[in-house]
């Protein structure tokens, strides 16, 4: 490799490192404000209360509805929870989110959702006479909960630009569409996919505490006392009484105290849709990890003195979020060493027609960007085991940067040890097994939501009103499905 490439693998290794060091400092303060959120004045991380009060059993039974709201895709599910432990059937069908819906009408939008769960019903039920259908519906877009069968829209994300819609309840016109068209669903409770997630993993595995979500954006749940939420000390609970607290945590940092931002992640907060928001988000999710890496390649180019795609038309790289973190996957995958993948990449992506020594550069900022991210998560999940006292336990994640990103995982898992001195046993050799591991999630979306839902009619038939706002409807869906139950049972 050329000297002033070589010079610049350097200087980006210094620019992306994150020491043991810093990885504690960080997860010191991500704890100050996971308490600080919890708080009636509340602070950087939102930790919304979910209303989502306990874990399964396993021994769960029911039909139940789960409707995803994806940007891209509507998904409706049935699950039905057997009698087997921790078991459960699904069908599903998947209905494109068509365009021009994102900036329609608020009528338009519910219209045409409640038509989709008509025909999921009209298709699987021909002919059936059906009670109300009790629905889990995963709205994960930024809403403010308090009850778990209602939802205020904070504002739209992933492309919607609905007006009326922020600043406002959203299940009233969604049911109002529904009996329109005389469709027997009842929203039983308003969810995300990332309290979705760590329900759906808790039901298979008893040893589960967080839900996180690792893709394009990020995102973790966890279960809470209330004795320790301050900002529902009027609601009077008690101190022992559970609570899923959806954490939002992709806003640590805001105020920029110890998060190693470099130049280039400055760049990115204040080009931004909202400069100064999500900071954690911005360091580690997929959406910005391509960003990233263009933002170097781009820098490096009209670098003084520095010889990089030289000749070459570098227009499409000019490009703001042109990449994404599926093209650092790729080059992190490219399995020969002449990097002949990396350079076929760079040619049908960017049409730069790049020479070894440059691949190499950027197989190498690639990595180091992938390894930045996975060992900043590492952060959030140490500070909510600090946090909980929990010194051992599992954590459900779910997303396409931990699914897919490689070696995502073992970098996470190395900075967790790093940053919980699992480094050596006593002996001084490595230990085999992880107190704390990060797991592939059960689908949070679909078995999640229905799960809520059915935890949520299980409370309500317990007497446990609290954060519940439809108490007729829901007392009414409760009563059905204990007989529905039964009825399993019998049979």
């Amino acid at each position: 490799m050329p000297a002033d490439l070589r010079e610049q693998v350097l200087r980006l290794e210094d620019t992306f490192a994150v020491s043991t060091e810093t990885l504690k400092k960080i997860t010191k303060q991500f704890v100050s404000e996971l308490y600080q959120g919890l708080t009636p004045e509340g602070g950087d991380i939102p930790m919304n209360p979910t209303w989502c009060m306990a874990f399964p059993t396993g021994e769960e039974t029911g039909t139940f509805l789960a409707l995803d709201m994806g940007g891209t895709n509507l998904r409706v599910c049935e699950i039905v929870l057997t009698e087997e432990n921790g078991e459960f059937e699904i069908i599903q069908s998947k209905y494109r989110m068509p365009e021009e819906l994102k900036s329609g009408t608020g009528e338009e939008l519910w219209g045409y959702i409640a038509d989709c769960l008509q025909q999921f019903i009209e298709y699987h039920h021909e002919g059936e006479s059906l009670g109300k259908l009790p629905l889990g519906f995963t709205f994960s877009y930024p809403a403010t909960q308090e009850y778990i069968d209602h939802g205020v829209l904070q504002r739209w994300t992933k492309g919607f630009d609905i007006e009326g819609v922020e600043g406002k309840d959203v299940v009233p016109p969604f049911e109002e569409a529904l009996k329109e068209r005389d469709v027997p669903i009842k929203v039983a409770a308003l969810t995300n996919d990332t309290t979705g997630t760590l329900i759906a993993s808790a039901y298979t595995d008893p040893d589960m505490r967080i839900g996180c979500i690792f893709g394009t954006g990020c995102n973790a749940a966890y279960m809470e006392h209330c004795g320790e939420i301050g900002k529902l000390a009027h609601m009077k609970l008690g101190k022992d009484t559970p609570m899923i607290i959806n954490c939002e945590w992709g806003a640590f940092d805001n105020k920029h105290a110890v998060l190693p931002r470099t130049q280039y992640d400055v760049i990115i907060d204040k080009e931004s849709p909202r400069p100064g928001q999500q900071s954690y988000e911005k360091m580690i999710a997929g959406l910005y990890l391509g960003e990233l890496f263009r933002l170097v390649l781009l820098d490096i180019h009209t670098h003084e003195g520095v010889k990089i795609f030289e000749d070459q038309d570098v227009s499409k790289l000019k490009k703001p979020y042109t990449l994404d973190s599926s093209f650092l996957s790729a080059i992190e995958e490219d399995p020969f060493e002449n990097l002949t993948e990396t350079h076929e990449l760079f040619q049908r992506t960017l049409s730069i027609d790049a020479k070894k020594p440059e691949l190499e550069l950027c197989r190498r900022l690639a990595e180091l960007i992938g390894t930045r991210a996975a060992r900043l998560t590492a952060c959030g999940i140490a500070a909510i085991c600090t946090k909980k006292g929990w010194s051992s336990c599992h954590v459900g994640a779910d997303g396409s940067v931990f699914n897919k990103y490689p070696n995502f995982k073992q970098r996470q898992a190395r900075a967790l040890r790093e940053i919980l001195d699992w480094d050596t046993a006593e002996d001084g050799k490595w230990k085999r097994k992880d107190p704390i591991e990060v797991l592939a999630a059960e689908d949070g979306s679909g078995v999640g939501a229905a799960l809520v839902a059915a935890l949520t009619l299980k409370r309500v038939r317990e007497g446990n009103l609290a954060g519940i706002r439809d108490e007729k409807a829901l007392k009414e869906a409760a009563e059905e499905k204990r007989k529905e139950t039964e009825q399993m049972k019998k049979a």
